[in-house]
C-alpha cells in the first residue's frame, strides 16, 4: 500500500489518499473541503451515440464535459437491464450477490439489500444527498430510505404536466407506442427539462450549504419511447439516419432466442425505413439530454461550484435501436447493449481530454469510487475504484477483461456470461449454442465464430478465465457440476 499526498492544483481543498490499487476496496481521502459529487445517469443510452464517438450525434455539453474531464472507452454495464444495474450501483455487489436477477417490476425477486449502501454510508458521514429522476430500484423503498434526504420522482412531473394541461405525446405509429413520437409541449416543460429545473433548484439551495452534497440526477432518456420535441427532431433529417453497419443480421449460426426476439416485439417485417424514424427520435432525444443536462452543468459554473463538484456521467446499458434489427435489450451481449459511455471531471485531479482504456464495469466500480472520493469507508464493493486512474496513475493490477451477466426475464428465463478482451468477445449461453466473435475483423459482430478449429484455444482460455472470475465472486452458474463441465471441458454442443 502507497501514500499519495497531493494539493490539487484548483487550489480549493487538500486530499490525503491512502490507495491500493486495483483490490476493489474504497479507500479512506481526508479533506479540509470535501468535494461535492453531481452523478448524472441516463437510461439506454448507447457508447456510440456520443458527439465524441459519432460525429453525427450533437451532444456538446457532454462533449465539453469530456473534454474537462476524463472519458472511459471501454465501460461496460455489469448487467443490460435497468434495476438489477442499479441496485449494483447502490449496493456495490454484483446481482448474483445482492439477488436482483431482473427488472421486478416484470416478475420478482427484489434486491435484498442486506447490508448498507454506500449513500446510507455517505449520509452518516455528513453528505447532503438528493435524487432526482428515475429510481427503478425497489418497488416500496424510495431515495429516502437510503440515504438520501430528497427526492423528486418521475411521478410528480407526470401530476405537474396533468395539472399544467400540457398536450399530449403525438406517437410515431399508434400501433407501435413504444417507438416513440413528438412533445408538442414547450421545452422548458418536457420530463428532460423539468428535472434539470429540479436539479438546479436543488444545487441552489446547496451553494450556501456548510456541508458536502451528493446528487443523482437520473434520466429515463433515452429510453424508448422516445418523445422528443421537434426542434430536436429537425437536426436529424430523416434521409440522413443510414442504417447501423449490423442491420440487418441473418443469425445464422446464433442463438434462437435472437431472432425469437423480433417476433416477440413483432418487428420481424420490419425495413430499414421503420427503423430509420425511430433511429431518427433516439438522436434527437440524447442531443435534448444534453441540452438539459447543459442547464445544470452551466449553473453549477454560475453559482462557483464546478472547482470543487466531481462531475460522472454515464448509462445504466446501451440500446439495440435496430442493431442486428433489434429492439431494446434482453437475450443479447451485443456491443449496443453493454458498451456504456463513463465521463468524469474532477478538477484539478482529472487531466483534461484525458482518455483510459482499461476494462470497466461502470456501476460496479463507481460503487467503490465515489465513496472514496467522499472520504468515507465502503468495503463491501466489489468494485474496483477509478481513482487511480483518475489521478493518471498506472494501478499496480487491473482486470483484464470485462465482464457482463444476464439472467433472463420479460420474454422467458435465459442466462448468459460475458468475457470481452480488446480481440475477443464470448458468450457462454447456458442453454444454447455459445458466441465467439473477433472485434478485431467483425466488429459489428455479425459472424459467430465459435466453431471455428483455429478458434478453439481462444475459446478454451477464455472460457477458463470466465469460470475462474464467476467462481471468485461466488456466481450460482459456475457452483454446479453442470456448469463447471461447461466451462471447463467444454461439454457444450457445437453449431
Amino acid at each position: 500500500m502507497g501514500t499519495n499526498n497531493s494539493l490539487l492544483a484548483a487550489g480549493t481543498f487538500f486530499v490525503c489518499m491512502m490507495i491500493q490499487a486495483g483490490d476493489g476496496v474504497a479507500q479512506k481521502i481526508s479533506s479540509s473541503q470535501k468535494p461535492n459529487i453531481l452523478v448524472i445517469q441516463c437510461d439506454q443510452f448507447r457508447y456510440d451515440c456520443l458527439g465524441i464517438n459519432n460525429s453525427q450525434v450533437k451532444t456538446p455539453n457532454l462533449d465539453k464535459l469530456a473534454a474537462d474531464g476524463m472519458v472511459f472507452t471501454n465501460a461496460f454495464t455489469p448487467i443490460p437491464t435497468c434495476c438489477p444495474t442499479r441496485q449494483t450501483f447502490l449496493s456495490g455487489l454484483w446481482p448474483e450477490q445482492h439477488k436482483g436477477l431482473w427488472n421486478y417490476d416484470i416478475t420478482l425477486p427484489v434486491a435484498t439489500f442486506a447490508s448498507p449502501t454506500f449513500t446510507e454510508v455517505m449520509h452518516r458521514a455528513g453528505y447532503n444527498q438528493s435524487y432526482i429522476g428515475k429510481w427503478h430500484v425497489h418497488p416500496t423503498k424510495t431515495p429516502l430510505d437510503f440515504g438520501f434526504d430528497h427526492y423528486v420522482n418521475e411521478q410528480q412531473y407526470n401530476q405537474w404536466r396533468k395539472t399544467e394541461q400540457l398536450p399530449a405525446i403525438v406517437p410515431i405509429n399508434k400501433n407501435f407506442v413504444w417507438l416513440g413520437g413528438t412533445d408538442p409541449a414547450p421545452l422548458n416543460t418536457t420530463h428532460t427539462h423539468w428535472l434539470a429545473q429540479q436539479a438546479i433548484n436543488q444545487v441552489q439551495q446547496y451553494a450556501t450549504a456548510q456541508k458536502p452534497w451528493h446528487m443523482r440526477l437520473d434520466f429515463v432518456e433515452p429510453h424508448l419511447p422516445c418523445n422528443p420535441v421537434q426542434q430536436f427532431i429537425n437536426r436529424y433529417p430523416l434521409n440522413s439516419m443510414k442504417p447501423w453497419g449490423n442491420f440487418p443480421d441473418s443469425f445464422k449460426q446464433k442463438p434462437y432466442i435472437q431472432k425469437q426476439q423480433l417476433y416477440n416485439w413483432g418487428i420481424q417485417s420490419f425495413t430499414w425505413s421503420d427503423w430509420a424514424v425511430y433511429k431518427q427520435h433516439y438522436l434527437a432525444m440524447i442531443s435534448q439530454t444534453d441540452d438539459a443536462i447543459g442547464r445544470v452543468l452551466n449553473e453549477l459554473d454560475r453559482l462557483g461550484l464546478s472547482k470543487n463538484t466531481v462531475i460522472i456521467f454515464t448509462a445504466d446499458h446501451g440500446d439495440a435501436g435496430g442493431s442486428h434489427g433489434m429492439m431494446d435489450k434482453h437475450y443479447v451481449m451485443y456491443e449496443e447493449e453493454v458498451h456504456v459511455p463513463l465521463i468524469v471531471q474532477w478538477k484539478g485531479v482529472v487531466k483534461p481530454g484525458s482518455r483510459c482504456d482499461k476494462f470497466v464495469i461502470n456501476s460496479l466500480d463507481l460503487s467503490a469510487t465515489i465513496p472514496q472520493i467522499a472520504g468515507v469507508d465502503f468495503g463491501q464493493s466489489q468494485g474496483a475504484s477509478l481513482v487511480p486512474l483518475l489521478q493518471g496513475r498506472q494501478p499496480t493490477t487491473w482486470r483484464q477483461y470485462a465482464f457482463s451477466n444476464y439472467n433472463g426475464q420479460q420474454f422467458g428465463l435465459y442466462v448468459q456470461r460475458m468475457i470481452r478482451s480488446g480481440r475477443w468477445k464470448y458468450i457462454w449461453n447456458l442453454t444454447d449454442v455459445d458466441e465467439l466473435y473477433d472485434l478485431q475483423n467483425d466488429p459489428f459482430e455479425m459472424n459467430n465464430v465459435i466453431s471455428l478449429p483455429a478458434n478453439q484455444q481462444v475459446v478454451a482460455t477464455l472460457r477458463t478465465d470466465l469460470y475462474a472470475d464467476l467462481k471468485a465472486r461466488n456466481d450460482p452458474m459456475a457452483n454446479n457440476w453442470a456448469g463447471k463441465a461447461q466451462l471447463l471441458q467444454g461439454n457444450k454442443i457445437g453449431l
